[in-house]
Order: C-alpha cells, then structure tokens, then sequence
C-alpha cells in the first residue's frame, strides 16, 4: 500500500499534521474555558470574559482553516492512490491470459477493481485525518489532566489503557469477518451478473422464480456476515461511552472532593470534565476510524492478491527466431490441450500444416476442440503437448503483440463496444481510412448494417445491444478484416448468418487480394466443404483430414454430418 502512497509523500506528511495542528489548538480550549470560570467569572472580570471568548472565537476560526487543510490534502492523496491502484489493478488484469481470467472470474476481478477500490481509498482518507489525530488528542488530554492534577489525571490513564485494549480486541475478531463479507458480496455480484445476462434465456425457460430464490439466498447469507460483522463492530460505541462515563462519574466526585478541599478550583474541575469529554469524542471517532480500517483492510488484502497474480502465458520481449515466408503459415506438431482444472485434455495429438493464403475448414460436433485449435494460434492458451508453429517460428517464441498482429480472430460470442461502428472497425488498424473501412465491411457482408445505422458514424450500444446477432458477427468479422490478417481465423462466427449471406462471405475472404491463411470453424459442412483442408474433430482428436470429396469417402464421422445436414 506505501507504494502507492509513495507519490503523494507531501500529502501524507500535511494532512496529518494539519489535523494534529487543529487537535493542537482544541486542546487549549478546555484552559481557556478554566481561565473564564476562575478569573473572569471567579474575579469578576468581564474585561478578561471578553478576551477570552475572542480568543476562542479565533482557535475555533484556525482550528476550521487547519481541519480544511487537512481534509483537502488527504482527499488529494486518497483519490489519487485509489486512481493508480485502480490502473495497477487493471493493467495486471488485462495482463492475464485466458486460463488465468478463467481461474480468477469476471465478476471478482470487478469486485476488486471497484468495492474494494473504494473501501480501501476510504480507509487511507480516514486514516490520514483521524490515525494520528484521535491518539495525539488522547494523549494530549492525559498530559494536560496531570499538568493540572496528578491524581485525578490517573483516571485518563486507566480508561484510555482499557478503551485500547477495547478496540484491538475489536479489530482482531473484525477484520477477519469483514473480509468474509467481501467474498459473498463477490457471489451477489457474479449471480447479478449472470442473470442480467441472460435475462431473456431466464425468461423463456420461465426460471424467473428459481433464480430470484438462488440470489435471495446468497443476499441472505451476505446480509448474515454482514449483521455478524456488524454486531462485532457495533460493540465499540457502547463499550467506550460505558468506560468514559464511568470515568466521568469518577472524576466529577474526585474533582468536587477535591474543589471541597482547596486543592482544585471549579474551572480545573470543568477543564478536565472537557478533556475527558475530548477523550470520549475522539474515541467514538477512532472507533469508527477502526471498523473503516477494518474493511479498508480486508478489501485492500483481496487487492493486494490480484496485483500478485503473474500470467501463467509469458512471451519474449524480442522475437527468437526468424519467420520463414517459406513455411507453413500455422503448423501443429502433435499437439495437446489441457485446460487448467479440467480432468481430460481437450486435444489429443493434433498434426497438421496449413500453407500461406490456403483455407482450412474445422469441423466436429459440440465441444469436439475446434475452438480450442482456434486459441491456441494466437496463444491464447498455451499447449500441454507438442507445438504449435507459425510462420516456421514456435508461438513462444513469439512476442505477443508481433504474433497476434498477423493474426484476426473472429470469436464465437461477437463483442462490440459502446461507440460509433467506425471506432469499433478502427480497433482492427487505428490507421485505416474510411475507404478502408468500407471496403472492410463490404467483404464481411456488412454494407447494409452501415446503410440502416447512418454510416460509419453510426452509435452502437454497449455490447452491441441495438444490433442483430447476423449484424453484430458481420461488424466483427469487417473489424478483422481491417487488419489485413495474414492469418485468418473465423471461430463459428458465421452461426446467425443465413446460407446465402454466409456463402457470399465466404467468396468475399477468398477474393481477397491479400490472401490470408483463413481458418473456418463451422458446424455446417456447407461453410467448410470448399476449404484446401479439412479437419474433422472428434472428442479432440483429428478422425479425418483431407478435402471435401476425400472425406466423403473415408471418414464415416464427415459424412454422418453431411447426412444429417443435407440426407443421404
């Protein structure tokens, strides 16, 4: 956490002090108020009543300009660690490769990157005003009680040693459950998630009733950790106005024997009454200013795990080894795949060479591994087995931005972003014009989505949500398009395009005059059936391999889809 802190080093030294400088100020107070008693009102002299409410009016008005001070270079430095945190965390993030987002979640990530983000900018806020303030006027009142009686001043001494051991006792048993709290409102999150989502999948499987008693039952159990954690940390407002006004009882009977005495004047009397009551207000803050800790703490240990993770995929800075123009554009030497915590492998000693500017067709049933051929070029998943080539080079031997700039990838799920189509296309090549661009979504079928939304300044929604599944996979693929890929992969990403359209894009990519290597994934024999190679999968292995008319007549899985596809 300092060092994160560590730019905003002057805030953290002038928030502190200016607080302690305006605690300074309120710990004269009580004195001023002492002199009113004994000689303004004691002596009869309202010359002195005067100056000395002036000279309260005037520590009240520095005490203000102080406690501004330090509350403007506190939000300073607390708005500003919680802003690169915040960067650092998503920087790592992103950073992550497949199987780590896969391992971590969507739904904790954002949990990390926003509750426990700002519960722990909170807790450097309150921290920089009250962590030191709260104890200094504490331990002020206690000097400044024996400054004026030494016997009575023991009194501060035992309730401020019990009010402390209080609080640790507290915080001890706290901090534990409020990070218990954080993890189930990770569940709340990812459960709302899930269900926006998939609202309308919900709905026409009229499951409305089930998943609002799955969500009540993960809010009731974040409500119960919440109470739990709740009724621990509410312990300290009671706890410490019992010791403090069971310390006041004490003093004002001691004060009034004394006074009965001579050995203490009423306003010494009613200046350590202040400072007790000082004592109290300071504790009530500090009890707070723990249970903000307390969360600030928990939140920033689950922080502090993300910004630990390292990405299980590493590449080269530099590239290790030189691309042949002669070789394979994608070549698998007997690969395998496992995905992390799966208990089989998805691949099984996959083996084949796709040559510059050919089309490859993946075909197989659900899950049979075409998509896990699709990640592992651009190495979005890292191979357990074997290796995979491009370009004669092993992608690990690749830097990550040189590899997957030869590379377009078209996913499954078609993903916009909010913005004009224009700005989505320029995610392919930030330099494209708007020739390009056109050029770009006429070869992906994709002219009249321009036509009905206004052209390239037309707005999408965030997700693409005011667009067709058909539109959203035809902006996609023009997005790739605009990269001028050398290597082309359509990962089933022609699912929501009618026969027609899908084979006018098909000529399209082949008319291409930069000729990529094109990798179409399909479950329809119609989109793969004109590829150089096809590659028929089966629960992740290659039973087929050749062309259309060769696997006709040697691979019984080809032909059983043709046939359920289009009869015998």
């Amino acid at each position: 956490m300092l060092r994160y802190l560590k730019k905003y080093k002057k805030e953290c030294v002038l928030a502190p002090l200016f607080k302690m400088l305006e605690a300074g100020f309120d710990l004269l107070v009580p004195l001023v108020v002492a002199s009113i008693i004994d000689r303004g009102i004691g002596g009869n002299s309202p010359g002195h009543v005067w100056r000395m409410c002036a000279l309260l009016i005037a520590l009240g008005l520095v005490g203000l300009a102080a406690a501004v001070v330090a509350q403007y270079f506190a939000a300073r430095a607390a708005t500003g660690f919680a802003a690169d945190v915040r960067r650092a965390l998503f920087g790592r993030l992103t950073a992550l490769s497949f199987p780590d987002v896969d391992r971590v979640g969507v739904s904790a990530m954002m949990t990390r990157m926003t509750s426990d983000v700002n519960q722990a900018q909170t807790g450097v806020n309150m921290a920089l005003r009250l962590l030191l303030r709260s104890p200094f006027v504490v331990l002020g009142a206690m000097v400044m009680a024996f400054t004026i009686d030494g016997r009575i001043a023991l009194i501060f001494a035992a309730v401020i040693a019990a009010l402390f051991a209080v609080v640790w006792a507290i915080m001890a048993e706290n901090i534990p459950m409020m990070a218990g709290v954080q993890k189930q409102l990770e569940a709340v999150l990812a459960a709302t998630r899930e269900n926006l989502a998939g609202a309308r999948v919900i709905r026409a499987f009229r499951r409305e009733d089930a998943e609002f008693e799955a969500f009540r039952a993960k809010n009731r159990e974040l409500t119960r950790r919440q109470r739990a954690a709740g009724h621990v940390s509410a312990l300290l407002n009671p706890l410490t106005y019992v010791l403090i006004n069971a310390a006041v009882i004490v003093l004002v009977k001691q004060g009034a024997i004394r006074v009965n005495t001579g050995a203490l004047t009423t306003g010494a009397v009613v200046a350590l009454y202040n400072y007790m009551s000082q004592i109290l207000v300071e504790l009530v803050k500090f009890a707070s200013l723990v249970i903000t800790i307390n969360k600030a703490w928990a939140s920033w240990k689950r922080i502090e795990g993300a910004l630990a993770l390292e990405p299980s995929i590493t590449a080269p800075e530099a590239m290790e080894g030189r691309p042949d123009p002669a070789a394979p554009a994608v070549a698998f030497r007997h690969v395998s795949l496992t995905y992390p915590g799966a208990g089989s492998p998805a691949l099984y000693d996959v083996d084949f060479a796709a040559m510059p500017g050919q089309t490859v067709g993946i075909i197989g049933g659900t899950g049979a591994g075409k998509s896990a051929i699709a990640g592992l070029i651009p190495r979005f998943y890292e191979a357990t087995a074997g290796a995979v080539l491009v370009a004669g080079v092993d992608v690990r031997k690749w830097p990550r931005q040189a590899l997957r700039r030869r590379v377009g990838f078209v996913m499954q799920k078609a993903s916009l972003f909010k913005g004009t189509i224009r700005e989505n296309l320029k995610w392919g090549d930030e330099a494209a014009t708007d020739a390009e661009l056109l050029a770009a979504a006429e070869a992906a079928q994709a002219a009249d989505v321009l036509a009905a939304k206004g052209g390239l300044d037309g707005e999408i929604s965030q997700n693409g949500g005011n667009l067709s599944g058909g539109q959203r996979q035809r902006l996609t693929i023009a997005r790739a398009l605009v990269r001028r890929p050398e290597i082309l992969i359509l990962d089933d990403s022609a699912s929501a395009l009618d026969m027609a359209t899908d084979a006018r894009l098909r000529r399209a990519i082949a008319a291409l005059a930069y000729k990529p290597t094109t990798f179409i994934i399909s479950q329809r024999c119609a989109s793969v059936m004109g590829a150089d190679l096809i590659l028929v999968l089966d629960d992740g292995r290659v039973v087929g391999k050749g062309k259309h008319g060769e696997l006709m007549e040697n691979c019984d899985v080809y032909r059983e889809i043709w046939e359920s596809q289009f009869g015998k």
